[in-house]
């Protein structure tokens, strides 16, 4: 499994929504990019800047924060724990 470091998280993107509250199916090309997933994993933090967030916590990002990574088939997101902008 990949083990972040420093003050960056690993978090796993909720999918994209395929349908609208109404019954139509959102094709691919219109789908927005997901704001929220689970973190995986923590890194220790720094000296000065304990990581607030852990493992399991269900979170809030910007639309263009971190970065993606493939791993074993799935895509994950690395960011920084200040890319979070809430804990749900």
């Amino acid at each position: 499994m990949i083990r972040p470091l420093s003050d960056r998280v690993l978090v796993e993107p909720k999918e994209a929504e395929t349908k609208t509250a109404a019954g139509i199916y959102i094709p691919d090309t219109a789908k927005e990019k997901p704001q929220q997933g689970t973190v995986l994993a923590a890194g220790p933090g720094k000296k000065d800047e304990p990581m607030e967030v852990k493992e399991g916590d269900v979170v809030l990002y910007g639309k263009y924060a971190g970065t993606e990574v493939s791993y074993e088939g799935k895509t994950y997101l690395i960011m920084k724990q200040s890319d979070i902008l809430a804990i749900l």
